[in-house]
């Protein structure tokens, strides 16, 4: 990601964390979904020219250490809260997509003391349907080709060229899937137990829904939102799983409108 002030590598809680920072005023901290910051450059870019957002890569993601012993998104969501006490965070706006969403969603289920608001974008992580029927659709068992055209309303917004990819690139690829099959292969894609947590989020909630997403459809999301009192729940016209991706300055516009 271009940045004019990042990325750099941080200790936090022990493991060096690879932060992307962009922009001055109130902090924001960007949750990344499961496959990694790329893509969300745009998206980042505009909400820094009104706050200042923070970026991590997840522990194990991108170029960030896994801290030993770290295997579930409640473990993240601990380290997360060691992270944002560390950097000294207040009045913290935390934005989530998708997976980031999850680990948004854990947090706040467990501390909002330094928290103002959440943005919860195509957010996973709680188990709405039947027991042996997965709510969202299986990455790991789902043709490449075939989970972009769920997953995007306009697959041209993810369709790579792999044989063009540097080394450092395949290998953040690697390491993103490896982590996200550490995290979310069983269950997957959620914490049986965030459900019943879902009440103790007492800040604000907006969730913002892909209308096209069949990766995690609209009717996940509002069973989602309905657990969390007081949560709003929008739809984002032409746009999948990744709104965030899809309609970069019409989301970021929505999350500093939100704000103010």
């Amino acid at each position: 990601m271009d940045s004019a002030e990042g990325p750099v590598t941080e200790k936090i809680a022990g493991a060096s964390i690879e932060i992307f920072r962009q922009g001055k005023g109130r902090p924001f901290l960007f949750l990344h979904p499961h496959i990694g910051m790329h893509g969300s450059e745009r998206f980042i870019e505009r909400l820094a020219r009104d706050a200042q957002v923070i970026a991590p890569s997840h522990p194990g993601f991108g170029h960030s250490e896994l801290p030993k012993g770290m295997s579930t998104v409640d473990d993240m969501s601990y380290f997360y809260l060691d992270l944002i006490e560390e950097l000294g965070l207040r009045d913290l706006v935390v934005v989530g997509a998708s997976f980031g969403g999850w680990v948004a969603a854990e947090i706040a289920s467990k501390s909002c003391e330094r928290l103002s608001r959440l943005v919860l974008i195509g957010a996973v992580g709680a188990k709405f349907g039947e027991r042996d029927k997965s709510d969202i659709v299986d990455i790991f068992a789902t043709p490449r080709s075939r989970w972009e055209e769920l997953t995007f309303c306009d697959v041209k917004f993810w369709q790579r060229n792999y044989e063009s990819l540097s080394e450092d690139e395949l290998t953040v690829i690697a390491r993103n899937r490896e982590a996200t099959a550490l995290f979310a292969w069983n269950p997957y894609m959620y914490n049986p137990k965030l459900k019943a947590r879902l009440h103790r989020i007492r800040v604000p909630v907006l969730f913002l829904w892909g209308e096209a997403d069949r990766f995690a459809p609209p009717e996940y999301g509002k069973a989602y939102s309905a657990l969390i009192p007081g949560a709003r729940f929008e739809l984002v016209s032409e746009a999948g799983h990744f709104p965030h991706i899809e309609q970069a300055e019409r989301v970021a516009r929505r999350v500093v409108e939100e704000m103010k």
